[in-house]
């Protein structure tokens, strides 16, 4: 009796024990579990019901499980579509980086001069002139006979020439075919040349007066009607003078047309040229004279002044434009005025010529769209007409196409 008492004593001993290293497993199972879950809500039993049913109905459509077996994976890098970028929303101002951010274009290098003069001619070869072109033409006939004079007569007037130097050309042209006894067409073509040169007098001083004296900075001052390209002129200017090595500084004094000044400072900007500009509606004189006072100030070589384009027949505006070249010369003489003609509009230009002329006393002019025109005469007769040089030419839309008129090489692009 006293050993069976002490075995069971001693195994019920071992009984407890390994039920207690049981439940001590058990619970640090459980512990683990809950750690690991901590933080991860299940979704609710509704939802979770729902996508089972979803599931049910679409196999096709199961999701890769991801941990509760409910949400898709995420793709790889290489999986997402391009097209999903399109509606990427863009980083906020703050977050773009320095490379993010649009440069302002560089400053550009106008055309040299001499360049545009062989552009020029080459252009003006091409287009449809009927004032050379129609001459060779007449005087390339077997007989000259009084109806062929009269032709040739007609087609000057037609191009604008004018009347008295179409009457002059005429008879000049007369007395030499007959007197040197011409036949053949080169030499008749040779002769009308040197004709057309004269009346177009090559002894004209046509270069820009864009330098001032003792200090002071050279005024160019361009004056025009309305729709005559006349700020399109100045900017271009601009580009002529900086490719000469001037230093060019713009004066926006044309206050009365709508982003006029914005034009004129976007061309000053395209080659490092400044802008003085004022309130639109501003007083044009008020502006012209502090352009020409900081271009002054600041050691330019050359204040270009644009002006609002007017009508010859308004004799106020054209008063108007007399006071801003009086107040422009309390600060600095005005060294150049140039009228803007647009050359299509034929004998109309000589009048607004010859009002503006009154006015501020002009010393040049800038013929604009005289390619592709038969009205090349105007050359000639604005010539006449005021007794100033057609100082530079348009023949072209682009930046760089505006040059200093050469009557030699515009009679050979005429006859070409």
């Amino acid at each position: 009796m006293g050993r069976l008492g002490s075995w069971i004593v001693s195994d019920t001993t071992l009984f407890l024990f390994v039920a207690l290293v049981v439940a001590i497993l058990v619970i640090g199972v459980a512990v683990a579990l809950v750690i690991g879950s901590r933080g991860r809500a299940l979704p609710p039993a509704d939802t979770v019901d729902r996508r089972l049913d979803d599931l049910r109905e679409h196999p096709e459509a199961e999701p890769t499980p991801t941990g509760d077996g409910l949400e898709p994976a995420l793709p790889e890098p290489g999986e997402i579509d391009e097209a999903d970028t399109d509606n990427v929303e863009p980083p906020a101002e703050g977050d773009l980086a320095v490379d993010d951010v649009t440069t302002a274009p560089e400053v550009e290098q106008p055309a040299p001069t001499a360049g545009r003069l062989v552009r020029l001619r080459e252009r003006l070869s091409r287009s449809q002139s009927s004032l050379g072109k129609g001459l060779l033409a007449l005087l390339g006939r077997d007989r000259l006979d009084e109806d062929t004079w009269e032709e040739i007569e007609d087609t000057l007037l037609a191009a604008d020439v004018g009347v008295t130097p179409t009457q002059e050309l005429v008879e000049t042209l007369r007395t030499r075919i007959k007197v040197e006894g011409v036949v053949e067409p080169d030499r008749a073509k040779a002769i009308l040349r040197e004709e057309l040169i004269a009346q177009i007098d090559p002894s004209y001083d046509r270069s820009i007066a864009a330098t001032g004296a003792e200090g002071a900075p050279g005024v160019v001052l361009v004056v025009g009607v309305n729709g005559t390209g006349k700020t399109t002129t100045v900017g271009r200017l601009a580009r002529v003078l900086v490719a000469d090595g001037d230093t060019v500084l713009l004066g926006a004094a044309d206050t009365f047309r709508a982003a006029a000044a914005d034009q004129l400072q976007t061309w000053g900007e395209r080659v490092g040229v400044p802008t003085v500009r004022g309130p639109e509606g501003g007083d044009p004189a008020s502006i012209a004279f502090d352009a020409v006072k900081t271009g002054k100030e600041g050691g330019y070589d050359t204040v270009v002044v644009d002006t609002a384009g007017r009508l010859h027949t308004k004799a106020g505006l054209m008063d108007e434009l007399g006071k801003v070249k009086r107040v422009i010369e309390k600060q600095a003489p005005v060294t150049e005025v140039l009228l803007v003609i647009d050359a299509t509009t034929g004998q109309n230009g000589l009048t607004q010529a010859r009002v503006f002329a009154e006015v501020v006393d002009v010393t040049g002019i800038v013929l604009t769209k005289l390619d592709g025109t038969a009205k090349g005469g105007i050359v000639i007769a604005v010539q006449r007409e005021l007794g100033v040089p057609v100082k530079l030419v348009g023949l072209g839309e682009g930046a760089d196409d505006l040059a200093p008129f050469d009557p030699e090489g515009f009679v050979d692009a005429l006859l070409a």
